[in-house]
This record gives structure tokens, C-alpha cells and sequence, in this order.
């Protein structure tokens, strides 16, 4: 009987914090949003941990401290393998992070919606135009000292150890923000799908290399690209 009313208790504080996340999700607007909401921030980066600790995660940060030196927001790129890789970088990294994303995950409902308010923005493949300006808001909440960002260079997922081509232009974002660009190896999160909940997946995401604005500066966005994407390689190898 006591195990039914713990059971029972646990079904209906899931179903309260759903509905509280359902309610909170409604005050989200259709533009976006140049400022975090903490409250928005917390229940977000709260659930990130549960999904988490549920799709039994071991999770390692190597060269953690190269971020932590930073004193201003950065831009943060990377290999994709995975769906977690952004939700894993934020809670190693930095949990304000806002990352660029594709229209459909700012759709999910509720937690689309919460991702939203916390600054994440859509970028619009199809459309150079609008891609530009989404490039820009996203340097302009750098400069501004809202956020640091991260974005993808190869713009989706690749689901296996091999890194597709890169979009040059996402770097454009650290040469008109100024601000230093964090390179960061995921390993690990490819195989979550397969082995979780049962099974332990372990998942490591090492800083690679922090490459400050005076060392950029007089670069050509496509010269940026191929120096990260070589440092990435020498972590496939």
C-alpha cells in the first residue's frame, strides 16, 4: 500500500510540473526575444537535468577551464552528432547558453516554447536573407552581454563519427560580436538512442581550443571554418 501512494505521488507531481510547464509555455509571444527570463531559464535547464539523469548519462568535461577563464559571452561551435549535444554543452558549459537551431525545435510544444524565451532562435536555411539577420541578432546578444551562443557549423546532426561539410557563415557571428570562439568535441551522444535508459552511455565533450579575436581578426570566415574543423579532426583521429 505504501509503495502504491509513493507511486501514486510521484505520477501526480510529474503531471503537476507538466501542467505548470504547459501553462508557462502559453505566455510565450510569436517574435523573439532579446532577453532571458530566469524563471523561464530555471525550469528549462531543470527538466534538461531530469531528461538527463533518466537516459542514464556519464557524462566527462575535459578543459573545462579554458571556458571558465573567460570573462566576456563567446560563441560556442562544435561537431553534432546528436539531438542531446546542445542540452549537454549547456549544462557543462554554460546554462544560459542560447543556441541556433532549426525552426521545427522552436516548434516543440512546451519545451520549444521555453527554449524560445530563453533567447534560443530559428535560422532559416532556405532563406539567405533571413539567415543573415538571425547571424546578427546573434552577435548582437553576444555584444550585448546577454548570451553567449552556440551553433553547429555543419547545420545538422550526423549521427556517427563523421563530421559533414561546414557552413562557413555561422563564424561571421564571432567576427561582428568580437568575442572568442569556443571549440568544443563531443564523443558518445550518437549511441544514446540505442542504449538508454537500461543501459549507461558514456559522453565526453572536450574544450579543444578557445581562439580569441586577435587571433582571427584579418581572417576570412572560411579561413576560421577550416581551423576548427582541423582542430575537431585531430579529436576523431
Amino acid at each position: 500500500m505504501i509503495a502504491l501512494y509513493i507511486f501514486l505521488g510521484i505520477i501526480g507531481i510529474i503531471v503537476l510540473d507538466l501542467l505548470f510547464a504547459f501553462i508557462l509555455s502559453l505566455t510565450v509571444r510569436a517574435e523573439e526575444y532579446d532577453k532571458q527570463n530566469k524563471l523561464f531559464l530555471f525550469v528549462y535547464i531543470l527538466h534538461v537535468k531530469i531528461a538527463m539523469f533518466f537516459s542514464n548519462l556519464k557524462i566527462t568535461l575535459k578543459n573545462g577551464d579554458k571556458v571558465d577563464s573567460l570573462k566576456e559571452n563567446y560563441l560556442f561551435v562544435g561537431n553534432h552528432r546528436s539531438n542531446y549535444d546542445p542540452f549537454i554543452v549547456n549544462l557543462k558549459l554554460n546554462k544560459g547558453l542560447a543556441f541556433i537551431s532549426k525552426p521545427e525545435n522552436l516548434k516543440i510544444p512546451v519545451f520549444g516554447k521555453m527554449a524560445k524565451r530563453c533567447c534560443c532562435m530559428a535560422i532559416d536555411r532556405e532563406n539567405p536573407k533571413n539567415a543573415i539577420k538571425t547571424l546578427n541578432r546573434a552577435a548582437t546578444l553576444i555584444k550585448s552581454g546577454e548570451v553567449s551562443v552556440g551553433v553547429y557549423p555543419e547545420g545538422k546532426r550526423s549521427k556517427s563519427e563523421e563530421m559533414l561539410e561546414f557552413h562557413d557563415g555561422v563564424f561571421k557571428i564571432a567576427q561582428k560580436a568580437q568575442c572568442p570562439i569556443v571549440v568544443g568535441h563531443i564523443s558518445g551522444t550518437e549511441k544514446v538512442h540505442k542504449r538508454a535508459p537500461f543501459l549507461r552511455t558514456h559522453i565526453t565533450l572536450d574544450i579543444v581550443e578557445v581562439i580569441m579575436p586577435e587571433e582571427f581578426n584579418g581572417l576570412s570566415s572560411h579561413e576560421i571554418s577550416d581551423r576548427v574543423r582541423q582542430k575537431l579532426e585531430e579529436c576523431q583521429s
